[in-house]
């Protein structure tokens, strides 16, 4: 089974997204700010972390760029869920590590799916 970390501040995107990836096997942990993220990571290193960029205390990009000096998320497939839909905000995003980029609103099954093919 694989684990993912959600790093999101809005409930109602953590609520969904939890029970989705809940229903399709995922042992599913939960973050509502990137120094929680953090902690949770360096534990459990989740096989997925799915982050939002903007964040209270830590925002995503800091905290992927924080997570990528980990030893144990060597491995790990990083993928952004995020409002700034900018082609810079994309790119940048990508260029310090992420491995897929979804603008809010998304799909919660095009999301999953994307992730599932990270892990093959």
């Amino acid at each position: 089974m694989s684990s993912i970390l959600l790093v999101d501040d809005e409930p109602n995107i953590l609520m969904s997204l939890e029970y989705a990836f809940k229903k399709q096997g995922y042992k599913v942990f939960i973050a509502r700010d990137g120094e929680e993220a953090l902690e949770i990571a360096q534990k459990h290193c989740p096989k997925i972390v799915v982050l939002d960029v903007m964040m209270p205390k830590l925002d995503g990009y800091e905290t992927l760029k924080t997570m990528k000096s980990y030893t144990c998320l060597a491995q790990t497939k990083f993928v952004f869920l995020s409002a700034k839909t900018k082609d810079s905000d994309i790119a940048y995003g990508l260029s310090i590590g992420a491995d897929k980029y979804f603008s809010k609103p998304f799909s919660v099954k095009k999301l999953i799916d994307e992730i599932k093919l990270l892990l093959i």
